[in-house]
C-alpha cells in the first residue's frame, strides 16, 4: 500500500468515527474546513503552483 493510499484510507477512518462521535454539522465543519484552512495558509506562489498542477492532472 503507497503512502498517499494510507493517508486516504486514515482520513477515512477518521471521518468515519466523527460522524459517528460528533453531531452531523460539526462533522461537517471539520471535514471541510481542515483542508480548506490548509489551503489558505498557502503563499500566493504554493496556491498558484497547486492549481496549475491540479489542471494539469485534470487534462492529462
Amino acid at each position: 500500500m503507497s503512502k498517499n493510499a494510507k493517508i486516504a484510507a486514515g482520513g477515512v477512518a477518521v471521518g468515519l468515527i466523527l460522524l459517528i462521535w460528533l453531531p452531523w454539522w460539526a462533522s461537517l465543519l471539520i471535514i471541510l474546513g481542515v483542508p480548506a484552512a490548509a489551503y489558505l495558509t498557502l503563499d500566493p506562489s504554493q496556491r498558484r503552483r497547486l492549481r496549475r498542477n491540479t489542471r494539469k492532472q485534470l487534462g492529462r
